[in-house]
């Protein structure tokens, strides 16, 4: 599965950035990581490709939300980011799960479990 990630750019404190994902395949659950700079990669957000079902980190919830398009058998996962903080400045990742059941929860930040990425996309906020 291909994955082609759009938006992301500069924001300020308190503002708002969207950033989109189009998977080309089939997928059963999709996220967005994010990398700050010098630090690990981290999960944002989880979505079930068929259920809608979603899952936040506690950092975000609240202020982000993650939501699907599906249209044939092509999906577009996208991530709204609202009230940004300094902190949430990273380069950002949509990936996703090709197989097994559309699990969600903490675990499934495991970056292992993914087997499709995105070429990432840079989050400014200052």
């Amino acid at each position: 599965v291909q994955l082609v990630e759009s938006g992301g750019g500069s924001a300020q404190p308190g503002g708002s950035l969207r950033l989109s994902c189009v998977a080309s395949g089939s997928t059963s659950a999709m996220a967005w990581f994010r990398q700050p700079p010098g630090k690990l990669r981290e999960g944002v957000a989880q979505i079930a490709t068929v259920s809608g079902a979603t899952f936040y980190d506690a950092t975000v919830e609240g202020r982000f939300t993650i939501s699907r398009d599906k249209v044939d058998n092509a999906v577009t996962v996208h991530l709204e980011m609202n009230n940004l903080r300094p902190d949430d400045s990273a380069i950002y990742y949509c990936a996703a799960r090709t197989t097994g059941r559309p699990f969600l929860g903490r675990m499934y930040f495991d970056l292992r479990l993914y087997d499709s990425w995105g070429q990432g996309t840079q989050v400014t906020v200052s």
